[in-house]
This record gives structure tokens, C-alpha cells and sequence, in this order.
């Protein structure tokens, strides 16, 4: 046991890096069945860290690898494992004109202005929206909200939607997750005389568009550091700036309630997770909080979105991402885009359920039309790519295909063949879509040059994530543009491809005492990944497909002992068909771990993303 080491207890072996193992393979995994090299996450001087991070704040040494593994500085630990409101965010006005911001909001309300908000259509966007909403309704004010249709108005504010709030009466617009490249449309706002204060987190060019105030803290010339949050996390900022500046002016001294702005973290927390933003500095505060705040179900349409998606126990990051977040934005994919906003913001409970329902069915209906529309996207990349799936690129497209649900339809394909993807849904001689990336390699950047070389009606994005507008007669100069553009960084990126582990058990070390302590390290999402443990040389006891295009599995250890996992959506990929035939064999399992409750009872079981053959003798 050269490389590896006990450490607490028998069952948790955890892997240890020394100068002449850094490059040794986790386990001697060169290449798994996905095709990956198997690494442990630490190299040497990440060792050494978890080591002084044990040493100094007395944790148990698996925990400290975990710690180790997401760079958190030594003098940082205390505020990662207990994150606060209080100790982790600082004043609002150091975000760039939030002071301007927060006065102009305090004018309206005390002026009895009519005050209009756009927010995007996504979950955001929502819940940036209900949050300033509640706080503007606190504080004696009623605004109201317009919520941009995905197909017909696109994204974030436009000319005729000023036009309309204008002529409604309003003399404030706050537009929430938007505004910052609506140059049009707030100039617009300008010539009416409408004011506009913009809360937005997306990308800020050097010419910014005309309003009252913009807070960004992407904008070039603010120094906050806080870049890295949301929407919903800037619109609290925003809030707790306004109800301060409303209190310096005696405004709550008249009988009004000054709100308790922490019972909104709930939907803070929920549109951080949803945005996929880094789950770290204030963001782990908001995230840890709002959980807290999302237990007391005092807001009504969360509590009816909750029991519509069947939530059995405390609510966790990860069903924020994946049960609530996708409901609220079935409503802009595919049906009604103000429906996530006027859930967040009653206070019906009625009117809740009702939508919350309604939310559920869109969403189901959602999933049918990303089933459907993926059959045919895979269909047309297997045969662009070819047998040998040969290609840096997968660009996708069909004719009636809902733009609702493109970008879903990119992710999957990007999933499914480990390479930038496309989804374009064609109407006409013009389709729209959006494209998702692979680790080192950017998309945003090549779509931008796209545009440049007029292979684009429009296009943009960031790194990941990327959307366009193109002709019919340019689909394969873009094609053959993207495919010389991103070659060699996609080669790369393959080649560089790996599962990084954080630690190695066993079937009996996957215990509720193991699961409690490795989510001290939690909320785990973007920018803070679920710890990856590595079964060594398990038995496959049991696989046979399940649910939709699912595998579950039973995998025993060396002592008896035996543990539940599942491999989501690969009964048709290597993943899966590789525990389905081994059963009765050694494998190395890799995954992370999970709680499934039911019917009162809670178990742990590995939800796995990689398996590789093993030697049962050379693994003991």
C-alpha cells in the first residue's frame, strides 16, 4: 500500500501523492470506460495543504482533502465551512453606482412613482424580480413587471416594451438580469424620459447603454470583486442598499414594517444555483442561508413548487438545479415566461398551487419535446461525425424545432459526444440556436469571430455557453469556420480529459456518518464539485436498466458489504453497457454519493459517472 494510506476509519482509504507518483494514474486507471485517465485531485502540494488545514483547524483528513481540492486558502477554511451573511458580504456601494441606484429606487418609492420592472425569462431572472418586488411592495410601492417572451421579444428589454411602459405611466424602469447590452432600448427609455436603473451580471462592453444607473459588477470600471454572482444576489445587494437608504430617511418611521430582507435568501439561493454561477465567497453564503430560509416554506409559490415536484426532505443545492429550476423555467421555454415570476411573488396560496401545477405539466411537456428533439439532433450528429465520431464540432439542426428547448438539446450533445455542440432550430431560410463547450475550449470567442467573418446574422456568449442567428446558405461555412477554429483546442481538451478523485472507500465506508462530514464542504455546485470517490475493485452484484435509459446496480466489497448506485442516461453508452455486461466481475466504480429517502428511510448510494476493469488481487 505504497500509494495509499488508512486514514480514520478501515473502510475510507484515502490516496496520497508523493514526487514520484504525481503522475501515476488514481488506481492505475489510464483509460476508463469513458475513455478518461483517472487522477487524484490533489498533486503535491495539494497534499500538503489538506494536510495544514487538518493540522490547523483540527478535521478529519478526508474532509481536509476535500477543502484542499477546491484551492480554499488556509486562512479561508472558517468562512468556506461556515459561510455568513454578516462576515461575507460587504457594504453594496462598493459595487459600481449601487449608491445612484439605491436613490433613485428610494425617489420613486417615496414619490409614489409608477415603477416597471423587466426581468429576464429564466430563473434569474425571476427570482431577481420577485425579490425586488417584495421589498418595493414592503416599502409601500406597486410596481409592476413585464417579463420578455423568449420567441417573439428575445432577450432583455426592446423598444416596444419601453414604449408600452411608458405609456403605462411609469417613471422608473429597473431592468433585473438584463439591460447592460440593450443599447436600443434604453435609449429609447432616454428620449421618453423614463428612467432606467439597470441590476445585471452579464458581460459589459467599454460603451454602456444610457441609463440613471447601471450596477454590474462586469462593467470595466468596478472593483468590487464580485463578478462572480448572479442576478439575484445583486438584486438583494440592490435591496439591502434601498431599504437602507430608505431608513436614513425616516421612510420606515411612518408605521411601515422594515422587511427582514433574509427571509428572501430562499430565492436568492435559487437563482444562484439555477444560473450556475461559482459556488463560492458570498455566493456559499447565499446558497447556505437560503436553504435554511427554504426549509420554513413561508414563501407560497416555493412551498407549491415543492410539493408539485414531490420534495420528500430538506431541501439540497442540487434540487434547486435540477426539480425546482427547470419547472419555473419551463414557463419561458415553452409557455407562458411570467408564470416563474407570478409564483415567486404571491402571496395566494391558491393562485400558488394553481401555477405551480401548471408549471409541472409545462415541464413535462418540456421533456417530451427535448426527447424528441434530441432523437433527431443525435440522429443527424452520429451521421455528420460518422462511425469514428471524427469532428471537433457537432452542429445540429431541424426544421420546426422548439428554440425553447435548444439549449438543453446542446448540453445533451455536447454530454454525449464529449465536444462543443450546436442545436439550431431552422424556420425557414433562418434558424436560431445556442451551443455548449467542453473545459478549454471557447466558444463565446469563436462565435464572436463567426460573426466578424459574416457567417452570423448575430451571435455571442462567454466561454461555455454561446448563442446565434444563422441563414440556411451559411450553416456549412460555419461548419467548416468552427471546425478549423476550435480543432486543436478541442484535440487538446480531449486529450487532457480526466476523472479527478477525490478519495478512495468501500461499500461499507459509504456510510451516513461519511456522507454528514464531506457535506460540511457543501453547498457543492459550479466552481465547488461534489467530491468524486473512487469503489476500488467492487463486485458488480447486480445491473439491469431502469426508468428512462437509466442503469442500476448493486456493487459488493471485498468484505460483504454492498452498496446501491445508479448511472444516469447511459443505457445506451459504453457506461452503461459496460455494468450491464459485469455483472459478477471486478470493477473500479467512480461517482459521487447521494441520500435516497424513502418512505421514511434514508440510504447512500453512488450515482456513477465512470467505471474501469480491475484486478481484485492487485486492488487489495
Amino acid at each position: 500500500m505504497d500509494a495509499w494510506h488508512k486514514a480514520g476509519h478501515d473502510e475510507v482509504i484515502v490516496g496520497v501523492v508523493s514526487s514520484m507518483t504525481e503522475s501515476r494514474a488514481f488506481l492505475g486507471v489510464q483509460k476508463s470506460v469513458c475513455g478518461r485517465v483517472w487522477r487524484d485531485r490533489l498533486d503535491l502540494r495539494g497534499t500538503q495543504a489538506a494536510t495544514a488545514i487538518g493540522q490547523r483547524y483540527g478535521l478529519p483528513e478526508l474532509l481536509s482533502r476535500i477543502i484542499a481540492g477546491r484551492n480554499v486558502a488556509l486562512d479561508e477554511v472558517e468562512n468556506f465551512l461556515d459561510p455568513t451573511i454578516r462576515r461575507m458580504m460587504p457594504d453594496p456601494n462598493v459595487l459600481t453606482e449601487m449608491d445612484r441606484a439605491a436613490s433613485r429606487i428610494a425617489d420613486a418609492v417615496q414619490h409614489s412613482e409608477e415603477i416597471a420592472i423587466i426581468g429576464d425569462y429564466d430563473v434569474d431572472g425571476a427570482t431577481s424580480t420577485a425579490i425586488m418586488v417584495r421589498v418595493l411592495r414592503a416599502a409601500g410601492a406597486s410596481p409592476f413587471f413585464h417579463i420578455p417572451d423568449r420567441l417573439y421579444e428575445g432577450y432583455g428589454p426592446n423598444v416596444e416594451a419601453v414604449r408600452n411602459i411608458e405609456a403605462k405611466g411609469a417613471g422608473l424602469l429597473i431592468t433585473l438580469d438584463c439591460g447592460t447590452t440593450s443599447a436600443d432600448a434604453l435609449g429609447e427609455a432616454a428620449k421618453l424620459d423614463l428612467d432606467v436603473v439597470v441590476v445585471d451580471h452579464h458581460q459589459a462592453g467599454e460603451k454602456l447603454p444610457i441609463a440613471t444607473a447601471l450596477v454590474n459588477p462586469n462593467r470595466e470600471d468596478d472593483l468590487s470583486g464580485l463578478g462572480y454572482l448572479c442576478a439575484a444576489g445583486l438584486t438583494f445587494m440592490t435591496c439591502v442598499a434601498l431599504v437602507r437608504e430608505l431608513r436614513s430617511r425616516g421612510h420606515w418611521n411612518g408605521g411601515r414594517v422594515e422587511p427582514d430582507l433574509l427571509q428572501l435568501l430562499d430565492l436568492v439561493a435559487l437563482g444562484t444555483v439555477a444560473d450556475v454561477v461559482p459556488l463560492k465567497g458570498l455566493n456559499r453564503a447565499f446558497v447556505t442561508k437560503g436553504l435554511l430560509s427554504l426549509r420554513n416554506r413561508e414563501n407560497h409559490g416555493l412551498r407549491a413548487l415543492m410539493d408539485a415536484a414531490r420534495l420528500e426532505g430538506p431541501p439540497e443545492a442540487w434540487h434547486l438545479g435540477f426539480l425546482l429550476g427547470p419547472r419555473i423555467n419551463a414557463g419561458g421555454r415553452i409557455g407562458d415566461a411570467t408564470l416563474g415570476t407570478k409564483l415567486l411573488t404571491t402571496n395566494d396560496p391558491a393562485e400558488a398551487n394553481a401555477i405551480a401545477q401548471k408549471l409541472n405539466q409545462l415541464n413535462i411537456e418540456r421533456q417530451e419535446v427535448e426527447k424528441r428533439t434530441l432523437e433527431q439532433a443525435e440522429a443527424e450528429a452520429m451521421a455528420s461525425l460518422g462511425h469514428d465520431e471524427h469532428g471537433a464540432i457537432v452542429i445540429a439542426s431541424g426544421e420546426g424545432w422548439h428554440p425553447g428547448v435548444v439549449g438543453l438539446v446542446a448540453a445533451r450533445l455536447k454530454e454525449r459526444f464529449s465536444r462543443p455542440a450546436f442545436a439550431i432550430a431552422m424556420l425557414g431560410e433562418q434558424g436560431t440556436g445556442s451551443g455548449r463547450s467542453i473545459p478549454g475550449v471557447d466558444l463565446g470567442r469563436a462565435v464572436r469571430g463567426a460573426v466578424e467573418e459574416g457567417l452570423l446574422v448575430k451571435g455571442g456568449g462567454h466561454a461555455m455557453a454561446a448563442g446565434l442567428t444563422v441563414t440556411r446558405d451559411k450553416l456549412g461555412d460555419l461548419r467548416a469556420y468552427l471546425e478549423s477554429r476550435l480543432h486543436e483546442a478541442v484535440e487538446k481538451a480531449r486529450h487532457e480529459d480526466c476523472l479527478e478523485i477525490d478519495a478512495a472507500i468501500t461499500a461499507r465506508g459509504a456510510s451516513g456518518e461519511l456522507f454528514s462530514m464531506i457535506e460540511r464542504a457543501g453547498p457543492y455546485g459550479s466552481g465547488n464539485p461534489e467530491p468524486v470517490f473512487a469503489l476500488p475493485a467492487h463486485t458488480v452484484a447486480f445491473a439491469d436498466p431502469v426508468g428512462q435509459n437509466h442503469v442500476r446496480a448493486r456493487l459488493r466489497s471485498n468484505d460483504g458489504a454492498m452498496i446501491s448506485a445508479v448511472a444516469f442516461r447511459s443505457l445506451d453508452r459504453p457506461l452503461g453497457q459496460a455494468l450491464l455486461g459485469s455483472r459478477g466481475q471486478a470493477m473500479h466504480v467512480a461517482g459521487t454519493l447521494s441520500v435516497n429517502r424513502w418512505q421514511g428511510r434514508e440510504t447512500i448510494e453512488m450515482r456513477i459517472s465512470d467505471v474501469a476493469p480491475a484486478d481484485p488481487l492487485a486492488a487489495r
